[in-house]
């Protein structure tokens, strides 16, 4: 089948120009032109228009997902669908690390309110935390110059992390994944150390004046698992563009 650039917006539902932008920036294999310069457009492209807006659809892009979607969209339109495959294999077991991180920072909030915890005092290096919590040694500097997390250090001057501190570092790390701003965690961590609140819902649902909580942990974990089906979905979609598209080069 061909079709016009407006067949093709039609049929996904999306803006003649945000058909033309996806094969701007990559997302589309380039169509074949007319004399005239026209676009004809193929089932080729239309499938790749339906992925584009079923990778982008998630609402959670913090940590590496919206990179990782974006290459999978990348290196479908390049025609290379066993590493767009792999590539949305590795953005499904993201997606899944996501929500136990989101799950165990709502654990984490609870034993901070309940004063409950029992966790064993182990000390780690900056570097080694950084890691555990697949962010960068940089990141968690910011955290600590916003006042976020306040580490210790040993006699050398080296800064080491507890347990404890690890726990409240997936609260903020999950926080920033569901796009609170620093200012925002700083007054829900402000909050729980004073145990002003019994629930991380209460919490979350206080915004502060002139603040925009986009969403809650809670929130955040449906997301996640709305993602989670559209990353099956994808796969399932790779597979079908690999089956009946992949002699086109």
């Amino acid at each position: 089948m061909a079709y016009t650039t407006k067949e093709i917006a039609d049929q996904v539902g999306i803006h003649v120009n945000t058909v033309r932008y996806y094969e701007e920036i990559g997302f589309l294999t380039k169509p074949e032109r007319l004399e005239n310069g026209y676009r004809v457009y193929t089932d080729l492209q239309l499938e790749q228009c339906r992925l584009v807006r079923r990778a982008m659809k998630a609402e959670v892009m913090q940590n590496g997902l919206r990179k990782k979607a974006v290459e999978i969209v990348q290196l479908c339109a390049m025609l290379d669908y066993d590493a767009s495959l792999s590539t949305a294999r590795e953005y499904r077991v993201m997606i899944a690390r996501e929500i136990r991180n989101a799950k165990s920072a709502i654990d984490a909030v609870e034993n901070i309110l309940n004063a409950g915890s029992n966790l064993e005092i182990t000390l780690i290096k900056r570097q080694d935390a950084a890691k555990a919590l697949c962010v960068t040694s940089e990141t968690l500097r910011t955290w600590e110059r916003s006042g976020l997390v306040q580490i210790k250090r040993n006699t050398n001057g080296y800064r080491l992390y507890s347990a404890e501190d690890m726990e409240r570092l997936n609260i903020i790390r999950t926080l920033r994944c569901a796009n609170y701003s620093l200012s925002a965690i700083l007054r829900l961590l402000s909050q729980l150390d004073r145990h002003e609140a019994r629930s991380m819902e209460t919490i979350l649902n206080t915004p502060g004046e002139n603040e925009d909580i986009i969403s809650v942990c809670d929130r955040l974990i449906l997301s996640l698992q709305s993602a989670a089906s559209d990353a099956e979905q994808i796969i399932q979609m790779l597979k079908s563009m690999k089956k009946n598209f992949s002699t086109l080069h």
